[in-house]
């Protein structure tokens, strides 16, 4: 009897990364205090008293338990384009904004709309692991464009350029960067915005960690201020990390309302409707909880300095670029692939990290620390436990 068949592009991506690095943990023996994971962005703070008190009465709404609109809830996308306008200065409507289950799904319904099997998007070395997965899954080729190491990981724009040819849809940017913590300034993604304009392609801008920049006097950007900036612009977004609610799965896509449309059209038969529950809630927290959001912004802002204070203490282990979440850290054993030092890390120095090698070709020598969910005791925990790593110990 033939054997029913997988589909081959999902057969070949590789088993989800968060639950296999977690694993590796499990093997460590406690020796040197509780265990440290790095390895997931998630706030390491609950979510506001008062979103708990709107999820709980969103949820004994029957109403709510019904289907809703595809696009979204219209209280969350009035809310939402709201807010877009003042964070940017610029005029934005709900039928700009497209609410989805996620980034993720943000993410994967942008791309169907935007590209087909054989099309190719450009994403960067390192890549958010998703993304190319994703790609990789719809049978869209992944062409990758080069970030400078020596220069915290911002895009090389020459590199960028030399990839787009006919089959290019789309280049893709994160920012603040998911791996590296980068943060592009807004002279970059001006140009990216123009070479996308000069070639007829977009830009799709991931701006997931944009609530956890340093400054929230400084726009990301000036791209919603070009007159036709839905021609070649689409933005993403995410309210998990800013209102600590990743398990209720909730994003945005914002767009030119024509793009707004044909994404519905994917949506549909994704999921019909992000859940409604926490759109709800959400639409109510935006206005309601800006200084509690601006505390957790001080807070992610402050971890971070702690981080780059405890890394001084590691004359060994290089750090190459930090932001909002994420800190990309060079490990010192040359020769040494990445995957091998994560485990390392986690079974032998109870440190759970993500290796740089899960996020593109040569990217060996490095390692993703996401520090949010970590308080300033548990970082402090680092240089002991790096500085006790040896090559002996990297098995």
């Amino acid at each position: 009897m033939p054997t029913a068949s997988i589909n081959p592009a999902v057969k070949a991506l590789s088993a989800p990364p968060i639950p296999m690095v977690q694993k590796w943990g499990q093997s460590y023996d406690g020796a040197l205090g509780p265990l440290l994971d790095l390895s997931q962005a998630v706030p390491g703070y609950p979510p506001h008293p008062d979103i708990l008190n709107w999820l709980s009465e969103a949820a004994r709404d029957t109403k709510l338990a019904g289907y809703g609109n595809i696009e979204g809830e219209t209280e969350l996308r009035t809310a939402y384009s709201t807010h877009v306008g003042e964070r940017y200065q610029t005029q934005m409507s709900p039928q700009n904004i497209h609410i989805t289950a996620g980034c993720n799904q943000a993410f994967i319904t942008a791309i169907m709309t935007i590209a087909a099997s054989g099309d190719s998007i450009l994403i960067s070395n390192p890549f958010y692991f998703n993304h190319e997965s994703t790609l990789d899954m719809l049978n869209i080729k992944c062409k990758i464009y080069d970030t400078d190491a020596e220069n915290g990981f911002l895009p090389n724009l020459t590199s960028m350029t030399e990839q787009i040819d006919p089959s290019v849809k789309a280049i893709v940017m994160i920012s603040p960067n998911n791996p590296t913590g980068a943060i592009y300034p807004p002279a970059l993604l001006e140009e990216a915005f123009s070479l996308c304009q000069k070639h007829g392609i977009w830009l799709v801008l991931d701006e997931t960690y944009r609530d956890f920049l340093p400054s929230k006097r400084e726009m990301p950007h000036t791209l919603f201020s070009h007159p036709n900036w839905g021609d070649n612009l689409i933005q993403l977004y995410s309210f998990s990390k800013s209102f600590c609610i990743p398990g209720h799965r909730l994003g945005s896509i914002t767009a030119a309302p024509e793009v707004v449309n044909q994404i519905a059209k994917v949506m549909d038969n994704l999921q019909i409707c992000a859940p409604r529950i926490p759109q709800w809630a959400v639409a109510k927290a935006l206005p309601d909880l800006t200084n509690w959001r601006e505390e957790n912004r001080l807070e992610i802002a402050a971890r971070s300095k702690t981080l780059q204070n405890v890394m001084t203490h590691c004359p060994d282990w290089k750090l190459k670029a930090v932001g909002a979440y994420f800190a990309y850290i060079e490990h010192p054993f040359e020769g040494y692939s990445s995957v091998m030092v994560a485990k390392n890390l986690a079974r032998h120095r109870g440190i759970i990290t993500i290796p740089g090698e899960f996020f593109g070709p040569q990217q060996s020598q490095y390692l993703r620390v996401a520090f949010a969910n970590a308080d300033q005791q548990m970082l402090e925990q680092l240089p002991e436990r790096l500085n006790m790593v040896s090559l002996n110990t990297v098995d």
